[in-house]
């Protein structure tokens, strides 16, 4: 878990003058937390449950992946579900509407990046195939 910011610090000042400034300053910061929107994504394409989301991410230590469960839990972006029948109980995580609509200004937002090839890394490897499917449909 993150230690709290310094009430009176630089960067909690800098922090508050932005979010009051731009909300969307405020939804980056939120959105922008390391693996944050990569399980979300991976929850959408159907990797709902914590053992599977620990497979997918071999190198999260669970309680990140806890952390970012919750996260995306009280933001409305994601329910917890019980998967009907098991034992001992397990629970599966589905998008809302809420956060479908966000991996849909994400993929908008892969589309810029592609395009103008801002990052000068090779460490974004996420693969968007359903999502952008789905685009071009509606396109």
């Amino acid at each position: 878990m993150a230690t709290p910011r310094k009430e009176f610090s630089t960067n909690t000042e800098n922090l508050q003058t932005l979010a009051e400034a731009c909300d969307v300053n405020e939804v980056l910061a939120q959105i922008s937390l390391r693996w944050k929107m990569q399980v979300l994504y991976c929850i959408a394409e159907g990797i709902s449950q914590f053992s599977t989301l620990k497979k997918a991410f071999p190198t999260m230590s669970d309680q990140i992946l806890s952390t970012r469960l919750k996260e995306l839990k009280e933001e409305f972006l994601v329910i917890a579900e019980p998967v009907e029948n098991t034992t001992p109980p397990q629970i599966r995580y589905i998008p809302t509407e809420k956060g479908t609509q966000l991996l849909k200004i994400i993929l908008d937002l892969h589309h810029w990046g592609l395009n103008w090839k801002m990052v000068g890394n090779n460490y974004c490897t996420m693969n968007l195939p359903r999502l952008m499917e789905e685009d071009r449909k509606e396109k």
